[in-house]
């Protein structure tokens, strides 16, 4: 709330410049008048509204006084006003006939008034020119039925923050031209069929942060026109199928912070949808089943649920997708080819998940991609040629991994280095082994100290040369081709991070006439 009233006060405030002697003279006392039309009065010890408002103004703000009660008569002499506002006092009732000669009037608010807890049916009752309703943030615990009748040019209705728990129904059955419901930061526990019958230009509705646990097939009838809905902070555990079947215009869906533990495409019936962005952020989804309905999806927010395997195929259809939130799940493994035929993504964020291993060719679509965010795994290296197929200039995030800082690493650190300035946050990029080189940012590790460490009785095929260890003595055993040239290095590390080095180099007799050219046994 405190937000919302600070936004709403500057931007009140941008009205303030000197204003003329003219229109000084003719302001009321204890307000300010920034043009003929426009007044602010915005006294703290202000207890009544003004009696003497000039035919000119228009546009009537009244903010943070002591006033409680408007009456009829205050306002009776400013038919003219298009815009009145009421915004952060202390009113406890309004007049039924208040508003009742503002016929001209097209924007009003009555917000912020912690004391008023009801309105009386037939206040807006002339208001058949408004456009704009605000009653945000009162003590509302309900709205009458027929409230809004008259409300007929009605495009924007904004009831948050209130404490509505129940809406009569057909409550809207009148505001044929209304484009946006908001009703979030209230206590409705329950939403029907009838509630928004009529509203069948509504392009965006919000009820967010209510306690709604479960929504009917029916719910959204008679909304067709739906481009933004919102059902954000609500308990709703299940959605019925086919439920948003009905809003062939929704662009927009909003379900973040409800209690989903599944969620499929069969909520959208059979019909392509053309849902451009949709959030299932902060829920408790276990399981996501196909989505390959929602061929027109760009923005796909997943972050903060329990999942901890995806189909192979989940995005199968879905090739549009810009932009994809995997952040903070329970993600052990990606497979394969799970982003295939994504060619048009910029973002994939894998953020704060369990991943342990990738394959090297998880993103050979993703040409295009600008941030990948792979922080706080349990990666401890990368495949040869992960990022080899990103075409762009990128950002990747790679810290909080317990990277494994041996010969395996070479490919990472080669990569690192030469992109270092792609790299976010590469200071906390840190090797977690060997101890040796434990917390040390991976760019201030030589290549040569990417070494794979051998433990006794153990053998490992190096390719032409076999190391052997046995007690306290470790041997090189390479099989060498005539003339072939081979160095074996051999480095002591001590203690004090003194390197010393011994180098063997197979030197072939003279007469054997070598050339440069290998010749076998």
């Amino acid at each position: 709330m405190g937000k919302e009233l600070g936004l709403s006060l500057c931007l009140m405030l941008l009205f303030c410049y000197k204003g003329n002697t003219e229109t000084e003279n003719l302001c009321p006392a204890a307000c300010q008048c920034f043009m003929s039309t426009q007044v602010l009065c915005a006294d703290e010890r202000m207890a009544s509204l003004p009696q003497s408002i000039s035919r000119q103004v228009k546009d009537f703000i009244v903010m943070t006084t002591a006033v409680s009660y408007v009456f009829p008569n205050n306002l009776l002499g400013s038919p003219q006003l298009t815009r009145l506002i009421f915004f952060n006092n202390a009113l406890r009732s309004i007049h039924s006939q208040a508003f009742e000669n503002l016929t001209e009037l097209e924007e009003l608010e009555i917000s912020g008034n912690p004391r008023l807890e009801h309105l009386f049916l037939g206040t807006f009752s002339k208001l058949g020119n408004l456009t704009k309703l605000l009653l945000n943030y009162n003590r509302f615990k309900t709205v009458l039925p027929g409230m809004f009748d008259s409300l007929q040019s009605l495009r924007s209705l904004q009831l948050k923050g209130n404490n509505i728990s129940h809406l009569p129904t057909f409550l809207f059955v009148k505001l044929h031209n209304l484009n946006l419901l908001d009703l979030s930061l209230n206590s409705l526990e329950e939403v029907t069929k009838q509630t928004f019958f009529g509203l069948d230009s509504l392009n965006s509705l919000k009820i967010n942060n209510n306690l709604l646990r479960s929504l009917s097939f029916d719910t959204f009838y008679g909304v067709s026109h739906l481009t933004e809905l919102s059902l954000e902070g609500n308990k709703i555990a299940e959605l019925p199928d086919n439920i948003f079947s009905g809003l062939s215009k929704l662009k927009e869906l909003n379900l973040r912070r409800n209690v989903l533990t599944t969620f499929g495409d069969k909520v959208f019936g059979i019909e392509a949808s053309n849902l451009k962005e949709l959030n299932l952020k902060g829920n408790r989804l276990v399981e996501l089943s196909s989505i390959s309905s929602l061929t027109s999806l760009t923005d796909l927010i997943l972050s903060s649920n329990q999942l901890s395997t995806l189909p192979d195929d989940i995005f199968r259809n879905v090739t549009a997708l810009e932009n994809l939130d995997l952040s903070e799940n329970r993600l052990t493994l990606l497979p394969e080819t799970i982003f295939n035929s994504l060619f048009s993504i910029r973002a994939i964020d894998l953020h704060k998940n369990n991943l342990h291993v990738l394959d090297a060719q998880l993103f050979k679509d993703q040409q295009l991609i600008q941030q990948l965010y792979m922080s706080e795994n349990q990666l401890q290296t990368l495949p040869l040629g992960l990022f080899d197929h990103f075409g762009l200039q990128h950002m990747v995030r790679l810290h909080g991994n317990p990277w494994k800082c041996d010969c395996n690493m070479w490919y990472v650190h080669d990569w690192v280095l030469k992109n270092s300035q792609d790299v976010e946050m590469l200071d906390r990029m840190l090797c977690e082994s060997p101890d040796l080189l434990k917390r040390h940012a991976v760019v201030s590790v030589g290549k040569d100290q990417l070494v794979c460490q051998t433990s006794k009785h153990e053998t490992h095929d190096l390719g032409s040369c076999i190391l052997s260890a046995s007690n306290d003595t470790m041997t090189v055993k390479c099989q060498v081709q005539k003339c072939s040239p081979l160095m074996v290095r051999v480095q002591f590390l001590q203690d004090d991070g003194t390197l010393n080095e011994h180098v063997l180099k197979m030197e072939w007799p003279e007469h054997l006439q070598c050339s440069n050219m290998t010749n076998p046994f």
